[in-house]
C-alpha cells in the first residue's frame, strides 16, 4: 500500500481494521513539517498488523538508533533470568557483584536498581564516547562511586548507565553479557531487526539520526542548566565538552558495541516484534514471559518525582509503566521510549505490541508527542474489533 498526503508518501501495509492507523500516521507526517522520516509497526496477537514507513531516506527495513528503547531489550533479558530463577530481584546487587557495596551501596536490591534508585547517575570526571560505548567500563567506574543520593531512598533516571549496572549483575551471574543473551534468546530465534551491537554487514541499512528542528510556531526554550544538577550529570551535559547525543549514536563504535542503556539499533518492526514475542505466540513459539512474570514486569515499582528530570514518573521492573502515558492501554502495559522520539511497548491485556522510530530528534526530547495520536489510533482499532 502506498499513499500520498501532500508531499509525503506513506509506504507499507495494514491489516483489515487498522486503516485508521494508517490515516493517522499520514496525518502526523503532514502536520510535522520537519519531515523526520519514521516507521510504525504494530503486532496483534503475534501477527504483524501495521507496517508503515515514510520520509527521506527511510525504508521499512532501515535501522535507526533507538536510544533508550534499548533499555526494554536489556531488561527483557533480566526478566527472563528472573523468570528462570537465575536472578533474585530481592537479593542485594552486592551479593552478586561484591565491589558494588562500596560507598554505602551494599543494601541496594536488584529490584531497586531496576527502578533507577541506585543514585549512580554519573561518574566523577565523566566519560569519553569510547567509555560510554562499553558497558563493562561504565560498570567498573561506577562500582566504587559514591551515590548522588541514599540508595533506595529516591528515584532518578539513570539515563546512560542503567544497562551497564544491571548488565554487570547479569554478567556476574551468567558469565555472559546482556548483548550475548539477547542475541541468543530473543533476536536470533525471531529474526528481529533489533540489535545490541550492529554487525558490520548491516551498516548500509543504518540511517543516521539528525538534530531536532522546531516545527513552525514551536518554541523550544534552552533554559540555563546548573552543571551540578542531576539532569546535567545524568545526560552528560556537565562534562567538558558536553555529550552530543546525536553524534554519540551516529558513531560506529557505539553501534558496534551496543551499550544497553542507549546503543540499540533497530526498526519499528524489530521493536514491536520483540514485545510481541514477550507476550504472544509468534511463529509457533510460546510467549517468552509467563503470565506471572508479565504481572511482575508491568507492575509499578516506583512512583514519584524523578530527581533527574523533575517529572512525576512511574517505573516498572526495568521498564516504563506506559499505561500512565496512554490511558487506553490495559493494566500492566510496559515498554520504553527513546530520546529521538522512539516508543515501544507491550499491552498484554489487548495482545498489542507497538514500535515506532523517528529519524530526526524530537524536541524537546523523549518519546515524540505523535506517539499519543498513533497509540490512540491503535487502541481505537482494537476496540472496534
Amino acid at each position: 500500500m502506498t499513499g500520498t498526503n501532500g508531499t509525503i508518501t506513506v509506504h507499507g501495509t495494514v491489516a483489515p481494521g487498522f486503516e485508521g492507523v494508517r490515516e493517522e500516521f499520514a496525518a502526523v507526517l503532514a502536520d510535522d513539517h520537519t519531515e523526520p522520516g519514521s516507521q510504525l509497526a504494530v503486532y496483534r496477537h503475534g501477527r504483524l498488523a501495521v507496517d508503515l514507513w515514510a520520509g527521506e531516506g527511510v525504508a521499512g527495513d532501515s535501522l535507526p538508533a533507538v536510544y533508550s528503547s534499548t533499555k526494554g531489550a536489556a531488561h527483557l533479558v533480566v526478566a527472563l533470568l528472573i523468570q528462570d530463577g537465575v536472578i533474585d530481584p530481592d537479593r542485594t546487587v552486592a551479593s552478586y557483584w561484591p565491589e558494588f557495596a562500596a560507598e554505602g551501596k551494599g543494601g541496594l536490591t536488584v529490584r531497586e536498581l531496576l527502578a533507577h534508585r541506585a543514585g549512580l547517575i554519573w561518574a566523577d570526571g565523566g566519560f569519553t564516547v569510547d567509555e560510554l560505548a562499553d558497558d563493562r567500563v561504565i560498570a567498573r567506574r561506577l562500582a566504587g562511586a559514591r551515590p548522588r543520593w541514599t540508595p533506595g531512598a529516591e528515584y532518578g533516571y539513570h539515563a546512560l548507565v542503567i544497562g551497564a549496572l544491571t548488565g554487570e549483575v547479569v554478567r556476574r551471574v551468567t558469565g555472559r553479557s546482556i548483548q550475548e543473551i539477547f542475541e541468543e534468546r530473543v533476536r536470533a530465534p525471531y529474526g528481529l531487526d533489533l540489535h545490541l551491537g550492529l554487525p558490520e554487514e548491516l551498516e548500509p541499512r543504518y540511517v543516521d539520526i539528525r538534530p531536532g528542528v522546531p516545527a513552525p510556531g514551536q518554541a523550544v526554550e534552552a533554559e540555563p542548566l546548573d552543571p551540578a544538577s542531576p539532569r546535567a550529570l545524568a545526560f552528560g551535559f556537565a562534562q567538558d565538552p558536553p555529550l552530543d547525543m546525536v553524534a554519540f549514536v551516529n558513531t560506529r563504535v557505539v553501534r558496534a558495541l551496543g551499550p544497553t542503556s542507549v546503543g540499540g539499533v533497530g526498526s519499528a518492526r524489530g521493536l514491536a516484534g520483540m514485545y510481541a514475542a514477550a507476550i504472544s505466540e509468534v511463529d509457533g513459539r510460546p510467549p517468552l514471559l509467563r503470565p506471572d512474570t508479565l504481572a511482575e514486569v508491568g507492575r509499578v515499582h516506583w512512583k514519584g518525582t524523578d530527581l533527574v528530570t523533575g517529572a512525576v514518573d512511574n517505573f516498572a521492573q526495568g521498564f516504563e509503566a506506559v499505561g500512565t502515558l496512554y490511558p487506553a492501554l490495559g493494566d500492566g502495559a510496559f515498554g520504553h521510549a527513546g530520546a529521538a522520539g522512539s516508543q515501544a511497548y507491550a499491552d498484554p491485556a489487548h495482545g498489542v505490541a507497538y514500535g515506532y522510530t523517528r529519524r530526526r530528534f524530537a524536541l524537546p526530547g523523549g518519546a515524540a508527542p505523535e506517539n499519543e495520536r498513533l497509540s490512540a489510533a491503535v487502541s481505537r482499532a482494537v476496540a472496534e474489533m
